[in-house]
């Protein structure tokens, strides 16, 4: 690879794969009477925020990341969805297999977007236009959801030409594009140096201000400053970090098989809990999910770390080290109720969480003196892992998860992605 990060025969090799409004679009699918209205997909409660919008929700201005009351002001005529994590994560890995018989090299940023490497696939040197769109073609033809592809030299470009080819809203649904935007070899610099800076990984407001503060406004301008200004400005990292992007130099490779680096579950509450005991029911569900997934993973983590937001918004982490990794939710609730016992919960905690890092292979296991001498938590563990795979999640768990008339009430990945939703 060269120091421009693409091939050095400059062989258009990297496509970039996103969907159509995702969440919105699945939902359309599933349910074709509400194509044509505005549609919008995320917490549908009072603290919940908008997943996904559909092409006639955003005309009205709504987005992604929007708080859903908002989204209500903007369009009071919307219907408001509850996500579906869980089928979006299926539907997801479908469209995952359909990249992966073009090409092995497949890296997943999200559900709904990833990186390729067709290099290997190709047979001719113009080549990778063609797969695009058959990639994209594939996606419909399966799926029944649009796409659209950026192709291009190296991986950040590829992102970039595939904002070219998205629909555009319009009160009868998306407007389609081109759906594949390519980014020619020896035009990397004609395609980005109009843009603004802000299009820039890692160039948020207040990297932007700084920039806007020594006359840098677009990308072009950021390339045309001498490396050492940006470094005296931004730092050493971030200076040379956007001075190589800024002249469309990208050698990352596409990571197919990424480092898991924590699992964590965090829940924002429809009202703020003011007691430890109101709190302590839902750090003990997470603490049980969050050790489901790393024995279904097998590995384990020696770091456990609580996240939690007061009701101002103020947020803080607190973290614990253990002598040996763990896997137990058990384990892994006791180190968190310790942290969350110094902790004061009265001016309102709305949102908490529970993640464990320093992830480490659970294959081969430890076993500490307590385990040899007497019954192992990680035997009860596997029995329990057991019992789920055949009865289901809920069928087993923790006492204090258990409500009368309700069954066992945890926590399911996805879940609260989106914050509550209404009751």
């Amino acid at each position: 690879m060269s120091s421009s990060g693409r091939p050095p025969d400059g062989t258009l090799g990297f496509l970039h794969v996103d969907m159509d409004a995702f969440f919105a679009s699945v939902e359309l699918r599933r349910r074709p009477e509400l194509r044509g209205q505005p549609v919008v997909v995320g917490g549908t409660g009072d603290r919940g925020v908008v997943a996904a919008a559909s092409y006639e929700a955003r005309l009205y201005g709504i987005h992604s990341a929007m708080p859903s009351t908002r989204a209500r002001r903007m369009c009071p005529h919307a219907v408001f969805l509850p996500g579906d994590h869980a089928h979006y994560g299926e539907v997801s890995e479908e469209i995952m297999a359909i990249m992966k018989n073009v090409t092995p090299l497949v890296e997943p940023l999200s559900l709904d977007e990833a990186f390729l490497d067709v290099r290997g696939a190709l047979h001719g040197t113009d080549r990778a236009p063609e797969i695009a769109a058959e990639v994209r073609a594939a996606i419909l033809r399966e799926q029944r959801l649009t796409c659209s592809v950026g192709v291009a030299t190296n991986k950040f470009l590829a992102k970039l030409a595939t904002e070219e080819a998205k629909p555009s809203p319009s009160e009868r649904g998306p407007v389609f594009g081109s759906g594949v935007h390519v980014v020619e070899a020896g035009t990397e610099l004609e395609f980005l140096h109009p843009k603004p800076v802000r299009e820039l990984w890692g160039v948020g407001p207040a990297t932007a201000r700084k920039l806007s503060g020594i006359g840098v406004e677009t990308i072009g301008d950021l390339a045309a400053q001498p490396r050492a200004r940006l470094e005296s400005a931004l730092g050493k990292a971030v200076g040379l970090h956007l001075h190589s992007l800024s002249n469309g130099r990208d050698d990352r490779p596409v990571e197919v098989d990424q480092e898991l680096k924590s699992i964590g579950h965090e829940e924002t509450f429809a009202r703020d809990l003011s007691t430890l005991d109101d709190v302590r029911p839902h750090l003990i569900r997470m603490a049980d999910a969050v050790a489901a997934r790393l024995r279904n993973r097998s590995v384990l983590g020696r770091t456990v770390t609580i996240k939690v937001r007061f009701g101002d918004f103020t947020t803080i982490t607190r973290s614990i080290t253990v002598p040996e990794p763990i896997d137990g939710g058990r384990a892994i609730a006791l180190e968190a109720e310790t942290m969350l016992a110094r902790l004061d919960p009265t001016p309102g905690i709305r949102l908490f969480g529970v993640s464990l890092s320093q992830l480490v292979d659970g294959s081969v296991r430890q076993l500490t003196l307590d385990e040899v001498t007497g019954p192992a938590w990680s035997d009860a563990d596997a029995v329990i892992d057991d019992i789920r795979d055949r009865f289901g999640s809920s069928a087993i768990g923790p006492a204090a998860l258990s409500r009368p008339g309700d069954g066992i009430r945890r926590f399911e990945v996805g879940q609260q992605q989106w914050g509550p939703d209404e009751a």
